[in-house]
């Protein structure tokens, strides 16, 4: 198996993995996601999802995403705290990121800098944030 602390070097990370849900985590805060696709990519990891939450009950609007990758059958998750403004779209490394970047972006409101604008989910007249309660 790719040695994980060497992936997290690459990345930039800074941070070291540690065992969660029974697979390793990264948490580093700042994360280049472009970096981390073109890394990860390059271990020829396999892109499964991102999931987006809030960081805690009391601020709703703080959002973390977390990016999950196959390594080698090894699940890994690389999560972040969504940077003030949006966060970077990882679709141009990696095209299967742009199903879900558009559906975090409909339901959460995040914003991904150069992924496509269509709504996925969303009706004619419906705002981002369908899941955020922004939607009214």
């Amino acid at each position: 198996m790719s040695d994980l602390e060497d992936i997290a070097r690459e990345m930039g990370a800074g941070e070291a993995w540690e065992e969660a849900n029974g697979s390793p985590w990264l948490r580093p805060e700042g994360l280049d996601v472009r970096r981390m696709a073109q890394v990860m990519l390059a271990h020829d990891a396999r892109f499964v999802t991102i999931t987006a939450r809030a960081e805690s009950e009391d601020e709703p609007a703080a959002m973390r995403l977390s990016y999950h990758w196959d390594l080698e059958g090894r699940l890994l998750t690389i999560e972040t705290r969504i940077a003030e403004g949006g966060m970077a779209s990882i679709r141009e490394t990696c095209p299967a990121a742009d199903w879900i970047e558009r559906e975090i972006h409909d339901c959460f409101a995040v914003e991904f800098q150069g992924a496509r604008p269509e709504p996925l989910l969303l009706r004619p007249g419906q705002s981002p944030g369908v899941f955020r309660g922004e939607d009214e």
